[in-house]
């Protein structure tokens, strides 16, 4: 062998080994805790004669809906038959996207609502970006099976809103389960929780005991963690991270845009000084959450592309809450901005729950929404409202090129809906979630969760009363 083919053997094979090095790395630093949820094959379903709020700011009357392997296939008037599809005449009856909710506790403060299941706020420190909301959901919280009656078919679990960065969020599907790994919708990003305002300062600096106990204490509390992760961020970019800090890794992976950032915030003051350290240290809010004073900074939330969930009428129940007003969201939904081109940009709008009751009618908070922006004299159709409880948070979560519209190549995720959803009678019939029916209100199935098992059906209970 020559001097020359050694060398050139030797540097093949380390490099081999340093390429081996690296791949182990990477297997090791992937996100673990991987999704094993699979949609079931089904057969295909021709949902015909219905109203269509498809949630792109399109209604369709007397339209189809048509749904093979899972995803919508074509959504217009007389889509035609299909062989072996399922028929549903739905004349006289809505059919929407499925309704997905931006902000839910569901899994991680679970019923029964005892201390053994409160699991939703590591509140131990100002900042533990390293915990994930997904390893204390509980998927046999009945809750799921209740709002999945309510028309829910993914939902963002989110931790608590104790601490100024409280870790990972999850994106589910609302699908029965016995992991939360067959719930995890696959491709979702992941989001992180961060919070600002009374709740830090209250839960931390009572008493002036600990840091945070102010509002300046959050700010700075909040600048210092990701001051520290753009440190660790230049180590991982140069190879030279010695010990793996997973609070870091979070805050890098919202640094590079992998993480959605989801942020609690009342006040519009807060909102603006949020904006500016995202802008400081180069990360996007996704959403503010509450948000009750959104109205007051509607233009600007559009031009950042800044989402805003919110309550319909929650307002006053503690003194930055003390501003919010029932046209909050129709306000949002009517700010606009401009891009650097010039193009007129939308607001992003949303009704989320942050209830385990709210979650079973969001339909109908989205309609006390939209009745009281009527009220102010603002034009907003029902195919425009249905986006605040559809595409929006599907927008907002990371999902909007899976779901949240009616439009072909997306999931299979459907409600019927007795009548128009923006009525108080308003009553999901049929939820499908990847073309697979998981609810349908007119068959009476066995509840999923164990602790609804061996309960009575209502109307079982009801003539047991009846009877003399």
């Amino acid at each position: 062998m020559t001097p020359q083919l050694r060398i050139t053997l030797t540097l093949v094979l380390v490099a081999g080994t340093l390429a081996g090095c690296k791949s182990k790395t990477a297997e090791d630093t992937a996100a673990p805790f991987a999704s094993t949820y699979v949609a079931p094959a089904t057969a295909p379903i021709l949902i015909q004669h219905a109203t269509v709020l498809t949630g792109t700011g399109v209604q369709l009357d007397d339209a189809d809906v048509l749904i093979q392997d899972g995803k919508i296939s074509a959504v217009r008037k007389d889509a035609g038959t299909v062989p072996g599809a399922k028929i549903i005449d739905a004349k006289g009856r809505y059919v929407t996207p499925g309704l997905i909710d931006a902000h839910s506790h569901l899994g991680v403060y679970p019923s029964p609502e005892v201390w053994a299941h409160s699991d939703g706020n590591e509140a131990t420190a100002p900042t533990t970006a390293e915990v994930w909301s997904e390893h204390s959901v509980w998927p046999q919280d009945p809750g799921f099976e209740a709002a999945r009656a309510g028309g829910i078919t993914s939902l963002l679990i989110l931790p608590g809103s104790a601490n100024l960065i409280g870790g990972r969020a999850v994106v589910l599907k609302n699908v029965p389960a016995v992991t939360y790994q067959e719930m995890k919708f696959p491709g979702a990003p992941q989001s992180m929780k961060m919070a600002c305002g009374e709740n830090p300062k209250r839960v931390y600096g009572l008493g002036g005991k600990r840091a945070p106990s102010t509002r300046m204490g959050n700010i700075a509390g909040t600048r210092a963690a990701f001051a520290k992760a753009k440190a660790y961020q230049k180590k991982m970019e140069a190879g030279s991270v010695e010990e793996r800090d997973l609070a870091m890794e979070t805050l890098v992976g919202v640094l590079k845009g992998e993480i959605l950032v989801q942020n609690h915030c009342y006040r519009a003051d807060e909102m603006a000084t949020m904006l500016d350290v995202a802008k400081e240290f180069g990360y996007k809010i996704s959403a503010f959450h509450h948000a009750v004073e959104a109205y007051k900074i509607a233009d600007q939330l559009a031009q950042t592309g800044t989402c805003a969930a919110l309550w319909a009428d929650w307002w006053g129940f503690k003194l930055e809450a003390f501003d919010g007003i029932r046209e909050n969201i129709a306000l949002v939904d009517a700010g606009r901005g401009k891009d650097d081109e010039g193009k007129a940009l939308k607001s992003c709008a949303i009704v989320h729950s942050d209830d385990p009751y709210g979650i079973q009618r969001l339909n109908q908070e989205a309609a006390k929404a939209m009745t009281a922006g009527r009220r102010m004299g603002l034009t907003i159709s029902d195919a425009e409202a249905i986006a605040w409880v559809t595409a929006n948070p599907a927008k907002a979560i990371g999902i909007l090129d899976k779901t949240g519209t009616l439009e072909a190549g997306k999931n299979g995720d459907v409600v019927i809906w007795n009548g128009t959803p923006f009525s108080s009678y308003a009553l999901a019939d049929v939820v499908l979630i990847d073309g697979v029916v998981r609810y349908d209100r007119s068959v009476k199935t066995l509840p999923q969760s164990d602790f609804l098992l061996g309960l009575e059906p209502p109307e079982t209970a009801a003539a047991k009363e009846a009877q003399p």
